[in-house]
């Protein structure tokens, strides 16, 4: 099973649930894809789409093989602490889906650090859904320090 993330933002991040789409339709994902969309409307016939979840809810949805995440740092680090197979896509301002393109440095932090495969674009989910199967990804210890200095190295 494969657990898509897209957080509360409140804008729509169609691109990431298409490419999804798409690659349920080609056959390059198998499975059961269960989505927490957040604001984003969207209808497939390839996915069980949830609006919002518990905590709870979403724990038992942590069963999943591994996780496509947008890139806040939230779902990001909710689910490397229970030591998931990530894939990051950041949501863009060119597309409208955030205000700006902090998701890009987040994403590329935590992929330089060896937790998580961070990708740019959804047009390297493919790709990325390859190099899932072999990455073992590094244990996260809480490291308050170390996200403040991400977060700290991203302001300047």
């Amino acid at each position: 099973m494969i657990l898509v993330m897209l957080g509360t933002q409140n804008n729509s991040f169609h691109r990431l649930l298409e490419k999804i789409d798409q690659l349920v339709e080609d056959g390059k994902i198998n499975g059961e894809v269960i989505v927490q969309a957040g604001y984003t409307k969207y209808e497939s016939q390839n996915m069980k789409i949830i609006d919002f979840v518990s905590n709870d809810e979403i724990e038992k949805l942590e069963q999943a093989d591994y996780i496509i995440t947008h890139g806040g740092v939230g779902s990001i680090i909710n689910s490397i602490e229970k030591g998931k197979k990530v894939i990051a896509v950041p949501r863009l301002k060119q597309y409208g889906e955030h205000v700006n393109d902090h998701q890009l440095d987040i994403v590329e932090s935590f992929d330089k650090l060896g937790y998580i495969i961070g990708i740019t674009d959804v047009s390297q989910l493919e790709e990325a859904l390859q190099r899932v199967k072999e990455f073992r990804p590094k244990k996260y210890i809480q490291n308050t320090g170390n996200i403040i200095s991400i977060v700290q190295n991203f302001i300047d």
